[in-house]
């Protein structure tokens, strides 16, 4: 193998130059397609991240629910949840929808009933507090998001009221139930569908308020990995038994990141495009490479050269070139991501994306599939240059010589 080798690098070589033209074009086009793969799918993969972060942040990782509507003694579950290894804390929660309202403005919203000491061990809402209000009142207290105070015009402090559309029956028909409540701290998640339509109060109250008693929606549960939801929603159903059953965060956002998924694909398939255009300067080099070497061709033919050795030369340059390429690609991706998570270089509107600037996250499986993807079309692109140069006829040439 070291004769082809030898040989093949020889023939990237020019005269004059060191490196020919051709070469650094091919190896410039297979560099800066894997580079813009790199960035790119390392983008996608940081909002990815960013988005599970915030949604794991505002809500449990599972949750225990009862198909015939509240869990009655919730507390008889509990010994059951602590045994199983996978499980690092519980919440007992109350859910529902509500009407939230000041004097001049009103916004539906889900009221969420918690225990504020069991809640902090399953869901991150109070680490995201950003405005507090500490003072005695005889109000109960709600804790609001950020956008939701904006739409209402509201600070720590003020007074909110809160509407039921399920009240009590009288003589024209269903009278809501209406409380107030006074704002003691605004949170901030980062997701305009938390900090805009969720609302948190004490469990008794949402109890009382929503005339429940002493039954809760369900139980929150946070695990020790988050990636095994789905796996511990399905054996804990089987242990709870009917009428309970288990959902995991996976489920309860099947859509929001299954979108993730296929645009995260979709965008591998049109970069990879990018890499299958610059295989195309692979193969023009060498077939033109094939065109001005025929001479040399013929004589290593006549001189006893196999059809196998001249077609693993002009593999060799495919391959040389792809293998560079690649590496050079992956530095200068490696580089520009690094470069992009250390400094604010893409500065992005905050009250549009939450974000100030672009979130990366290089994984190592992705930077494996773009690089073997890019060698493979580079081996590819090289099959039919290769093939014509061993099917040269060394007669046909040396005779013309």
């Amino acid at each position: 193998m070291k004769l082809p080798l030898y040989i093949a690098f020889r023939y990237l070589k020019s005269k004059k130059s060191g490196i020919s033209l051709g070469t650094i074009i091919s190896v410039s086009g297979v560099a800066l397609g894997v580079m813009a793969l790199i960035i790119v799918i390392s983008v996608i993969s940081g909002f990815h991240e960013d988005l599970q972060r915030k949604i794991l942040g505002a809500q449990a990782h599972a949750v225990i629910l009862n198909f015939e509507g509240g869990i009655e003694n919730y507390t008889s579950l509990i010994p059951k949840i602590a045994k199983n290894e996978e499980i690092l804390g519980y919440s007992p929660f109350v859910m529902g929808q509500v009407l939230i309202s000041t004097t001049k403005r009103s916004h539906g919203i889900y009221l969420r009933g918690i225990l504020p000491e069991f809640d902090r061990k399953t869901t991150e809402i109070f680490n995201h507090i950003k405005y507090k209000y500490e003072n005695f009142t005889d109000f109960p207290w709600i804790i609001i998001g950020k956008e939701l105070a904006n739409l209402l015009g509201v600070l720590p402090g003020d007074t909110v009221t809160v509407i039921s559309p399920m009240g009590t029956i009288g003589p024209l028909g269903i009278i809501p139930k209406a409380k107030q409540f006074i704002v003691t701290g605004i949170f901030e998640i980062g997701m305009f569908e938390y900090d805009a339509n969720l609302a948190i109060v004490d469990l008794k109250t949402a109890q009382e308020f929503f005339s429940l008693g002493d039954k809760v929606t369900g139980i929150q549960l946070k695990l020790k990995n988050v990636y095994k939801a789905n796996i511990l929603s399905v054996n804990l159903t089987k242990e709870l038994g009917d009428p309970y059953y288990v959902k995991d965060w996976m489920q309860m956002n099947r859509n929001l990141f299954s979108a993730l998924k296929l645009e995260k694909f979709a965008m591998f398939i049109i970069l990879t495009l990018i890499v299958i255009v610059a295989c195309f300067n692979i193969i023009s080099m060498l077939m033109v490479n094939v065109t001005e070497k025929h001479r040399e061709i013929a004589i290593l033919k006549s001189m006893g050269a196999t059809d196998r050795l001249i077609r693993n030369i002009f593999m060799f340059q495919g391959i040389i070139i792809g293998f560079v390429g690649t590496i050079l690609g992956l530095m200068g991706g490696l580089l520009v991501c690094e470069i992009i998570k250390s400094y604010d270089i893409i500065k992005l509107p905050a009250d549009v994306y939450y974000l100030s600037k672009l979130p990366v996250k290089v994984k190592l499986i992705d930077v494996m599939i773009i690089s073997l993807s890019a060698l493979l079309i580079s081996l590819i692109s090289t099959l039919y240059p290769a093939h014509r140069a061993s099917k040269i006829n060394p007669i046909e040439i040396l005779r013309y010589e």
